[in-house]
């Protein structure tokens, strides 16, 4: 097989270097290195230099031949606080470059992860940036699992966030997150609903809606509905007000039960059964719904005490 040319950036650093370690040794080569991958952004090689300088400076082999069987007790002290000091820099590079998912493989090597946690809060990636390894990290890994889901939903829309919570929550995540990622669904869902009902309104009678909620701009507008007519993907609305059961906000269980009030005003073929006690999706969501708010729960329990006698 052909042996794969170094590219010629990588020659020409190899020039240099060696003409530094024939000229000033090789202490100067080695921070040499270390600085030109610095500065050239090649964190990864880097960490393998500091490695090399440290060896070196310990008057060991600067490559590692024999694992730590070279050092004593010492010793082997000594170049475990060079990696983990390793780790900390070039993970810390990696981070202000907003190389999240490279900088979260050095910091959790030495238990510094929470630095990623605490970066991905307000990280905002450019639509170039592929966001799989981000929200790998951020979700399943439990870095900042509220975050992760946002930018799942932000980037791939309503379909790929219902599909990506119906895999089901581990057990790191807090009832909170849950409740976390339900809420930004039924208010996405919410918003592009009302934002459809809206302009259809508009364009049927000629100038936009006064109504303020999405209940009040269907009330009377019986020709939203007919001949089948829909707003939403009405899987999508299926799924969401199932999941509506877990909220616990007040104000996100209000709009939870406006996409039941519109649900319930689809057609009977378009109202796809659910599981029980939610037999009847929208009807029976809604009783559950109004009954967490306070809303006639002695109706609420009769409701549901019929269901299981």
């Amino acid at each position: 097989m052909e042996a794969t040319a170094a590219p010629a950036e990588d020659s020409a650093l190899y020039d240099r270097l060696r003409q530094v370690l024939e000229g000033a040794g090789v202490d100067e080569a080695v921070s040499f290195l270390c600085q030109e991958l610095r500065s050239s952004g090649q964190y990864g090689k880097l960490f393998y230099a500091l490695l090399l300088k440290k060896r070196a400076a310990m008057g060991l082999n600067p490559i590692p031949t024999a694992g730590v069987s070279d050092m004593n007790e010492a010793q082997q002290e000594e170049y475990e606080s060079a990696i983990r000091e390793a780790c900390r820099e070039v993970g810390g590079l990696f981070l202000a470059a907003q190389n999240l998912p490279a900088a979260y493989e050095y910091l959790r090597m030495i238990g510094e992860e929470k630095a990623v946690a605490s970066a991905l809060e307000s990280y905002c990636p450019g639509d170039d940036v592929d966001l799989q390894p981000i929200i790998e990290i951020a979700f399943h890994h439990g870095l900042n699992p509220k975050r992760g889901f946002d930018l799942l939903l932000d980037r791939y829309g309503i379909c790929s966030a219902i599909t990506f919570l119906s895999g089901g929550f581990s057990p790191q995540h807090l009832p909170e997150v849950k409740n976390h990622c339900i809420a930004r669904l039924v208010r996405a869902l919410h918003d592009q609903l009302s934002e459809r009902l809206r302009a259809a309104i508009e364009q049927q009678q000629g100038f936009a809606p006064s109504a303020k909620s999405l209940a009040e701009m269907i009330e009377g507008r019986d020709w939203l509905f007919a001949d089948d007519a829909y707003y939403v993907d009405i899987s999508h609305l299926s799924s969401v007000v199932q999941m509506s059961i877990d909220l616990t906000d007040a104000n996100d269980l209000r709009r939870a039960r406006e996409l039941c009030a519109y649900g319930k005003r689809l057609s009977p073929a378009l109202q796809y059964p659910g599981h029980a006690p939610f037999d009847a999706v929208y009807f029976d969501v809604d009783v559950y719904l109004g009954a967490l708010l306070g809303d006639d729960v002695d109706r609420a329990v009769d409701h549901f005490r019929a269901k299981i006698t």
